[in-house]
């Protein structure tokens, strides 16, 4: 019989009263729980708090760490919180650190599954599923990497974790697509896997305004990350096939553009802006040359949540 890894869990939760206790019952009812889940309140005024020490007071591994309100609302400020809980495990011995939002729900085997897919590759550092919205699952797997991981929940072996040095605190985000490239450029294997998958329960990008604005953002978060331009015209094509038809499209391209015509600063090294293009022009070559991709992949990654 396979001896699954021993794992911590970390969720940052700002004002998630809503949902967190969906969460809780999730972990709480694993087959396989965590040595230790430190939840972090960061700044939350809306009884968050309350409902995690209901359920810490009957669960000794789950730890409650309250951090002070903050005005701002950046992605930057998810770090801060993730390595306020990371300081409270780093003494403890364990081989698999995950990040969890505090929105996230699973079935019971959920990380007996993902810890199993650790343990029979050792050189897989990072791994998650998809998340499903509602009655929709947030990717098309026709068109999205299995590599990518999604910051709903991921999974880390502890020396992949360390050895790309925890997260980047970027205001503008993409923290969760830095630490997948960055595993990869340590060369970790990441992997999403379809077999299961987790609920979101806060639905995001309803309003057609807001979606296009946030098409507009996803686009000044591809120039951020050193996305090749023949990589982002397939994505505008992309994603001018969905909805809003022909104006997401349009709205992510000129997100990508104003960036580049304003030289915005970008929070990633140069290795990791050339790391990142050649493989993205790796796989549009084999998809246009009508090629089987290599690697667990297909073309090109919708629009990511963080």
């Amino acid at each position: 019989m396979m001896t699954l890894p021993r794992y911590v869990l970390i969720t940052p939760a700002r004002n998630e009263a809503r949902f967190i206790e969906l969460s809780i019952q999730s972990v709480v009812s694993q087959t396989v729980r965590p040595i230790k889940w430190v939840i972090v309140s960061d700044g939350s005024t809306d009884g968050t708090d309350d409902i995690v020490r209901k359920y810490a007071a009957e669960h000794p591994w789950i730890e409650l760490v309250r951090t002070p309100e903050r005005r701002e609302r950046h992605f930057a400020g998810k770090v801060h919180a993730f390595n306020a809980g990371y300081d409270r495990v780093k003494g403890l011995e364990y081989e698999v650190i995950g990040s969890m939002d505090g929105d996230a729900s699973f079935d019971s085997e959920y990380f007996a599954f993902l810890l199993g897919k650790l343990a029979a590759d050792i050189e897989l550092g990072l791994v998650g599923t998809p998340f499903r919205e509602g009655v929709k699952r947030k990717y098309d797997y026709r068109f999205v990497s299995l590599e990518h991981v999604s910051g709903i929940c991921q999974l880390f072996r502890r020396q992949c974790f360390e050895d790309i040095g925890g997260y980047v605190a970027v205001r503008g985000g993409s923290i969760d697509h830095i630490a997948v490239i960055s595993a990869r450029m340590k060369g970790w294997k990441t992997r999403t896997f379809i077999e299961k998958e987790c609920v979101h329960h806060r639905v995001i990008g309803k309003a057609q305004d807001g979606a296009l604005k946030t098409k507009f953002k996803y686009g000044g978060k591809d120039y951020a990350l050193g996305n090749h331009p023949c990589w982002e015209l397939s994505r505008v094509a992309y994603q001018m096939t969905k909805k809003p038809f022909l104006a997401g499209g349009l709205a992510l391209g000129a997100g990508y553009l104003w960036s580049a015509i304003r030289r915005a600063k970008r929070p990633v090294s140069p290795e990791f802006v050339a790391f990142h293009r050649g493989e993205q022009m790796g796989r549009l070559k084999h998809f246009l040359m009508g090629k089987k991709d290599p690697s667990p992949n297909a073309w090109p990654r919708p629009a990511e949540r963080a």
